[in-house]
This record gives structure tokens, sequence and C-alpha cells, in this order.
């Protein structure tokens, strides 16, 4: 049996640099795909302000608690919320070859927050957002995973591309609200995921409409069925609608996520049906992938 002295000693890693730093651009962008890792899913959404980070991490979750093993990073680099909403405060460790990722409810969890202090604010560059952006993938003791859940930025900026550079992308998630403006985004959000060929597995319209606690009737505060249309309108799948519900924020906040302390509620119902759906949705992908490799190899040979 092993002791102490048979490990890896592992440091803490330094905090990362503040605007300034004359970190070179990367010498080409080599995309491969990260061993023992099955499928990478970005979750994206064409405007800031969806819950685009809350549907990430109650999503992966969800995926872990249905017996899935999972990874979740933190790519919204420039507002890394995903440590508040686990609770985490631990800084990231290397084991003196890899980085060696935080864990919390099943998931393993790297952020750009265990790098910076809260009240430090990131302004970098294309250039060193691809570099942490590949480190994260490519430099981290990932293990055996069947999801690696990417919380992205919002928008259709560099992180997008430097995603599809670096990796293999089973395919993205989007999050939209029903509103009109927020709708007209998220087109531009599957337009990109479509020219960057990663496939678009669903939209989740998150604050769906609005449960109240007491009685628990439902009011359509910023419109009804706007997910829907765009998901009919681009013959994407439609995976949930995620209502305003209290506890949803509540759980954000204290770092207990609903799937976790709700699990029976409707609306965490609602994270699991996504989760399910969106599993589907990567099995068929991969499937039609596979199938279409085949046929080309058939064909040349």
């Amino acid at each position: 049996m092993s002791n102490e002295s048979d490990q890896p000693k592992r440091t803490t890693l330094p905090m990362a640099p503040q605007a300034g730093s004359t970190s070179q651009p990367p010498q080409g962008a080599v995309s491969r795909a990260i061993p023992g890792v099955k499928h990478i899913i970005a979750v994206g959404a064409g405007k800031g302000g969806v819950g685009k980070t809350t549907v990430s991490v109650n999503l992966a979750i969800a995926l872990s608690r249905s017996g899935s093993r999972v990874g979740i990073i933190d790519a919204d680099v420039y507002g890394p919320n995903i440590p508040i909403m686990l609770g985490l405060e631990a800084q990231l460790e290397s084991d003196g070859k890899k980085i060696v990722p935080a864990e919390k409810f099943g998931l393993q969890v790297v952020s750009m927050g265990f790098l910076t202090s809260a009240d430090a604010p990131i302004i970098w560059r294309g250039p060193m957002l691809h570099g942490v952006v590949r480190q994260f993938f490519q430099d981290v003791r990932w293990g055996e995973l069947d999801y690696l859940v990417v919380d992205m930025p919002p928008g259709t900026g560099d992180v997008a591309l430097s995603l599809s550079q670096t990796v293999p992308v089973s395919g993205a998630v989007v999050v939209t609200t029903p509103q009109t403006v927020s709708l007209a985004d998220s087109r531009r959000a599957i337009a990109m995921y479509k020219k960057l060929e990663i496939p678009t597995l669903g939209i989740i319209e998150n604050m769906s409409h609005y449960v109240c606690p007491s009685c628990h009737h439902g009011s359509d505060i910023f419109g009804e069925g706007g997910g829907q249309r765009i998901a009919d309108e681009l013959n994407v799948p439609f995976l949930a609608r995620i209502p305003i519900y209290t506890p949803i924020r509540v759980g954000s906040d204290t770092g207990v996520p609903l799937v976790i302390s709700e699990e029976d509620s409707p609306a965490a119902k609602a994270f699991f049906d996504a989760s399910d759906r969106m599993a589907t949705q990567v099995s068929m992908v991969s499937h039609e992938t596979l199938s279409a490799e085949s046929s080309t190899g058939v064909q040349s040979s």
C-alpha cells in the first residue's frame, strides 16, 4: 500500500496575471480530443442576463445525478461565477504535471474564478483568452468523463472560436428567454455554432414563466412560447422550459443548486428533463457522425 511520500506533491497554482501581461499568442491552434473525455458540451447564449450559468450548473449536476461522470469548465472568463454557484472557494492545485480540478456535488470543476481575486477585473485580448481555454482543456487531469460541460461567455466572441479550435465539441445548448430581443440574439448564437461546425443540441427557454411559491400559479411575465418558436423556425430540438422560481436564485446565491436542494420540485424536474433530452441528442449526433465517417471510409476504399 502506497504512503503519502509516494504521491506526487501538489502545489497551489498562482493567481492569474492582471491587465498588461506580455503573454504571446499561441503558435497555431491544434484541435485534439481529451483522453478519457467522451463528449464536450458547450452551453451558450446570444446575450447576457438569461441565466446561462445557472442552467449550466444545474444541467451538469442533473447529468451527474443520472449516473454520468461529469466535469464543468467555467469558460465565462470575464464573469466566472461557477465557484459561487457551487459553494467552492478552494484554489486549483497541480500534481506536478497537470492541474487538479476541484470537486463538488459529483462534478470536477475548473474556473477562472479559482485563479483571480473576487474584485480583480480580467482585461484580456484574444490570444490570452485562447491560452487559458486551451489550458483548461489540455492541461487538466480530467480522468474518465462522460460529459464535460463548458459554460461559455455570452455572445459570439473569441472563446467560442478558441473552443472550436482546441477540442472536438459534441454539440451546443443555447439558453434563451421568451423575449424577442433574447430570441434575436439566440439566432445569432445558433448561426455562430453552425459556422463553427458545432451541432446545436437544443434550446432551453429559461425564465419561461413565473411560479408563485405560495399558490403555484404560473404567469408568463416575459411572453410565451418564444423558445419553442425559434426551435421550430431553425429546426433544432427544444429541450425544456425552466420557470422563474425563487429557490433557483437562492440556490445559485448560496452554493446549493436547485437540483440538489429541491430535487423533486417541478423546476428541478425541468432541468432533469433537459439533461435527458440533451443526452439523447448527443447520442444521435454521435451516431450520425460515426455513420458518416463509416460511409466515407467505404466510398474511399
